[in-house]
């Protein structure tokens, strides 16, 4: 996959990156993250597209999607592709889906939601990308920087406490229902299984959070 895209934060200011190896669920997480990114972000070129194509998956919700996009990404061109998302993301004057926090919790753009994300970024020493004009709470934005927190590219590498809070504040409460409409969008063909690959990943990790919060809940109640 591309290594940046538009939608790519940056850190604010120089800070000591983590360079230590993550674990490796951390980097499955941070690779669907990233993937999701790339692709809500622009539309798969040729070289992308073969990379989708040469991607298999397991019996998993997440595993079938895989399998249900590589398919499709053998069988479609790129201009094909950028006709799709541009239909799905873009259109004359807006595409059949808005990919941003504010329009699915507010149904406008640019509300308290925003704010409150950049709020965050200003804490987290994230600054939104010069090459795209988009406010910060499109769903790629938001995949990227989580990615970015998984990894630790903003300098201290997020704890899981801190990682669910910017999680349940700014992902959780929408991107589920973007991600079913993105799969049952009546132009989504390429974009479908992305959805439904988005939709089960957002299950899987509110559960995980919920379960790493009763956890350390637990394990606070009996040191107590």
């Amino acid at each position: 996959m591309p290594a940046q895209t538009a939608h790519d934060p940056r850190r604010e200011a120089p800070a000591n990156v983590d360079q230590s190896p993550i674990a490796d669920e951390e980097a499955v997480r941070a690779d669907l993250y990233g993937l999701l990114a790339a692709l809500l972000s622009d539309p798969p070129d040729a070289t992308t597209l073969g990379h989708l194509a040469s991607l298999s998956g397991d019996q998993s919700p997440i595993g079938q999607s895989v399998t249900a996009l590589s398919k499709v990404a053998a069988q479609t061109e790129p201009r094909a592709a950028e006709r799709e998302y541009n239909a799905l993301f873009i259109g004359i004057g807006r595409g059949e889906l808005v990919p941003y926090a504010s329009y699915y919790l507010t149904g406008f753009l640019n509300e308290k939601p925003l704010a409150v994300l950049r709020g965050h970024m200003r804490q987290l020493g994230i600054a939104r990308s010069d090459a795209t004009r988009d406010p910060e709470d499109h769903v790629a934005s938001l995949c990227e920087m989580m990615a970015g927190l998984i990894r630790g590219d903003y300098g201290t590498r997020l704890s899981v406490a801190d990682q669910e809070a910017f999680f349940n504040t700014h992902i959780a409460p929408w991107a589920g229902h973007f991600f079913a409409d993105l799969e049952g969008a009546s132009g989504s063909l390429l974009y479908a299984p992305v959805g439904a690959m988005g939709r089960a990943f957002m299950d899987i990790e509110i559960e995980a959070f919920r379960m790493a919060s009763a956890a350390a809940s637990s394990a606070s109640g009996r040191t107590q």
